[in-house]
């Protein structure tokens, strides 16, 4: 594996902030839930974006603003129960693995149509991975391809082992997946927003893979500007960039439950506050991630804040390269003493918020109890740098700004308290601040921050996509290339993914656990946030999802 690039980096901590887009919040948007609609069809909903969508095709997408769009139109084969984390059936109905876990067989739900009118079948299926599998020239790019190079590895032409070896349409219910290894984390990668199914017809008319490099950023193609099409309960009807408003529409040929909704449309507000007085305003009637410092205010206010179970976590990142005495096991372990953790989660995280045992939370498989446990304790953290002959401990403590993360929604706040505790220890503390995308994640990514915060919000239910995110390339920032144990962990991480037997794959995640808080330490785990969502007390239907991928199928809208 190659050291984390900054892609993956925007990824992992904010999910590829979009560009702020020129807004005008017109009443247009508030008559149109007016119109009378009526009960039946549920009206039209406005929900508040944070960013514009780069593009509307979900494989080259790796944001969540605009997974957010394109995950009301499009569906996997795969899919996550409502309001858990738990995989489901979606447009296959079951899949069977061979024993050795490389043949997957799924059988697909019939009566399911693209929103050109196009059929999904098995063809369709192979259709999508080929198409996937076989990206040339810029589509290779981690840039456009984020999940797919991450989660399948390498294309038919490249260099690059790929998870992915074939697809075969046994018939035209049955689709046959076969995999070069075994891997813990399929078939849940196929309910990652990337691998949605989309129409073959669609992709070949509005010639999807037409993309280009172009300076720093793409030219997308016609389909994925303007004719997404996959098989979910909303279809594309327009983007007015200029108003930063994309509108979507009911399908009424869906093949499950039809959407409440007849329109749905996302206004983007890229300023938290500016999105929190739209809500009071009655211009937007919903929008994601408000500031815990307004919760009570919204609920008071009479505003329907729904609370998140986690499924995230913080941590203290620790970069060995440039600052030798962080190799020292020692002095990383002084650092996780000095944490008053418990005061942290209490005085500065919302509620609900958790202090963190394992890298993940304990609803993933392989979570333990029985971990090395570092209680705040400023004595043992002084008398560790002394044996480490680092009484006169310096580093430079990296924080973002510009940025809130479900994870992370006050990092000023979080950053002055861990400063606090680190001096307290006898630690000196040189503090760092950049914009998120203005250095931060490029000093992060380089390893120039000695200690700085990250976290993740898991896209799926499975430990390696927390700690095999974080820890799996040993010469990532989390370590030295030369780290007598960095490549240890990665193989131990990769062994771990590849054992096909649950059981054992879960007792070897267990002993990782163990050994990364006892004999690792790359990072010091903090806390688990629940992020909110919020909404008028017109909607109904809202289903909270631990990995903030709501579904607005089942939302209504009155008054």
């Amino acid at each position: 594996m190659t050291r984390l690039p900054a892609a993956r980096l925007r990824r992992l901590a904010a999910a590829g902030a979009a560009a702020a887009v020129a807004l005008s919040l017109t009443a247009c948007a508030a008559s149109e839930r007016d119109e009378g609609d009526g009960a039946q069809s549920g009206g039209t909903m406005t929900f508040g974006a944070a960013g514009a969508p780069d593009l509307f095709d979900p494989f080259y997408a790796s944001d969540g603003e605009t997974f957010r769009v394109t995950r009301q139109m499009f569906e996997g084969l795969v899919g996550i129960e409502p309001g858990g984390t738990e995989l489901q059936p979606e447009l296959a109905t079951r899949w069977e693995p061979s024993e050795d876990g490389l043949t997957w067989t799924f059988t697909l739900r019939e009566g399911v149509t693209f929103h050109d009118g196009t059929p999904f079948d098995a063809d369709a299926v192979c259709a999508n991975f080929q198409r996937m599998f076989n990206q040339t020239g810029a589509g290779q790019s981690q840039a456009l391809s984020y999940y797919w190079t991450q989660s399948f590895g390498g294309f038919a032409d490249g260099a690059t082992p790929s998870l992915y070896e074939s697809c075969t349409a046994q018939d035209p219910g049955t689709a046959v997946i076969e995999l070069t290894r075994s891997t813990g984390e399929f078939p849940g990668l196929l309910a990652l927003d990337s691998f949605y199914m989309q129409s073959p017809a669609a992709l070949e008319r509005y010639n999807a893979n037409d993309v280009r490099a172009q300076g720093d950023g793409f030219v997308y193609s016609e389909y994925a500007r303007e004719h997404p099409t996959g098989t979910g309960p909303f279809r594309f009807a327009g983007y007015d960039e200029a108003n930063g408003s994309v509108e979507l529409a009911r399908y009424d040929d869906y093949w499950g439950e039809q959407a409440e909704l007849s329109r749905l449309i996302f206004q983007v507000i890229p300023d938290e506050t500016a999105r929190r007085q739209a809500l009071e305003a009655g211009e937007i009637d919903g929008y994601d991630l408000p500031n815990p410092a307004d919760w009570q205010t919204l609920r008071d206010n009479g505003f329907n804040l729904q609370i998140r179970d986690p499924f995230n976590i913080l941590y203290l990142g620790i970069t060995q390269k440039n600052n030798p005495a962080l190799a020292d096991l020692r002095v990383r372990q002084a650092l996780a003493h000095a944490i008053d953790r418990e005061t942290l989660v209490s005085a500065t995280l919302p509620d609900g918020a958790e202090v963190a045992r394992n890298f993940y939370p304990d609803t993933v498989d392989g979570w333990t109890q029985d971990v090395v446990e570092y209680q705040h304790d400023p004595q043992r953290a002084r008398q560790q740098l002394a044996e480490a002959g680092q009484q006169n401990l310096t580093v430079d403590f990296h924080w973002p700004t510009e940025v809130t993360r479900p994870y992370m929604p006050d990092p000023q706040s979080i950053f002055g308290a861990l400063r606090e505790d680190l001096e307290a220890a006898g630690i000196t503390v040189n503090p760092v601040s950049k914009p998120w995308n203005g250095g931060y994640i490029d000093d992060v990514e380089s390893a120039r921050a000695e200690l700085f915060l990250l976290g993740w919000t898991g896209d799926l239910n499975s430990p390696n996509n927390f700690i095999g995110t974080f820890f799996s390339a040993p010469d990532s920032q989390f370590w030295t290339q030369a780290s007598p144990w960095g490549q240890q962990l990665s193989d131990e991480l990769q062994a771990a993914d590849s054992e096909p037997d649950e059981q054992r794959r879960t007792a070897m995640y267990e002993e990782l656990n163990r050994k990364l808080k006892a004999e690792y330490l790359p990072a010091v785990p903090i806390s688990h946030s629940p992020p909110a969502i919020v909404v008028s007390e017109d909607v109904e239907g809202l289903v909270p999802s631990p990995l903030t991928k709501e579904r607005f199928d089942t939302v209504s809208i009155g008054g």
